[in-house]
C-alpha cells in the first residue's frame, strides 16, 4: 500500500526557520531580471521584517502581500 502524495507545509525562507509562512516576499534583481518578473521568498510574522530589509536593502523587495496557497 502506497501513501498519497501529501504536499508539504510551505515554511518560512529564514535560514533554519521551520513557522509556517504567512508572508510572501515579492522581488526581483533589476540587473538580471526583467521588470515583470518575480521571485518568492515566504516569511513567518517573526521574519517577516529582517527578510524584508534584507531585500530592501539591495533594492531587490518588491511588494509583500499575505501568502495563500
Amino acid at each position: 500500500m502506497t501513501e498519497p502524495d501529501v504536499e508539504p507545509e510551505p515554511i518560512c525562507s529564514a535560514r533554519g526557520c521551520t513557522a509556517p509562512a504567512e508572508w510572501a516576499l515579492r522581488w526581483n534583481n533589476p540587473r538580471i531580471h526583467t521588470e515583470e518578473r518575480r521571485k518568492t521568498w515566504l516569511a513567518c510574522d517573526l521574519h517577516r521584517a529582517q527578510l524584508s530589509d534584507f531585500l530592501s536593502a539591495r533594492g531587490f523587495l518588491r511588494e509583500v502581500e499575505p501568502f495563500s496557497e
